[in-house]
């Protein structure tokens, strides 16, 4: 017997302002488009005249920046739900072939400081956070808001993030995309 996953709750009414600005990654599902041992894993969120988002995620990976460019917007401008597409295009080298994904935010706190994302198909999940670190028990809080969602947290890799950040200038870019074919096949 089948068990048929409730239909997932997104945020609705986000205040796309205030949800701008830097994230940190606190926890993720593994994916093949980041490095599989990058710290200091972050977004940042930049709102575009036009109401797109320029959307820089970056992590340090052997002591290098990688780092992918790309923009995001509402599935359904008209809807209440923050519920977005992400168009990034790899490899980031050589920026020519688009990569869309879904990016629905499942959870904001009231003081937009900590969030759940994750996608319909529920193979990506990230966990993120305004601060590099978060107590113990807001954690525990974030990820059973995504057990509520269906999601599998078992999956969950927690990403190791600095005390001190590293800025986006201090270390050497990976512009070979090392790191990106590294990922495609698990490294």
């Amino acid at each position: 017997m089948t068990t048929r996953k409730k239909a997932m709750e997104v945020v609705k009414n986000l205040d796309l302002e205030r949800y701008m600005g830097r994230w940190y990654e606190i926890a993720s599902f593994p994916s093949i488009f980041q490095p599989k041992n990058g710290v200091d894993t972050r977004a940042t969120y930049t709102l575009n005249p036009d109401g797109t988002v320029h959307v820089l995620n970056e992590t340090w990976n052997g002591g290098k920046r990688a780092f992918i460019q790309g923009s995001a917007y509402k599935t359904d401008p008209k809807s209440d739900e923050a519920k977005f597409k992400v168009k990034f295009y790899v490899p980031p080298f050589l920026p020519i072939i688009p990569v869309t994904g879904d990016y629905w935010v499942l959870y904001i706190d009231p003081e937009y400081k900590h969030a759940v994302i994750g996608q319909p198909s529920r193979s990506y999940l990230w966990i993120l956070s305004r601060t590099a670190h978060v107590e113990e028990e807001t954690y525990k809080q974030l990820v059973e808001k995504a057990v509520e969602e269906g999601y599998d947290v078992s999956k969950l890799h927690k990403t190791p993030q600095s005390d001190a950040p590293p800025e986006s200038n201090a270390a050497p870019d990976d512009t070979k995309g090392i790191w990106w074919f590294k990922s495609m096949f698990g490294k």
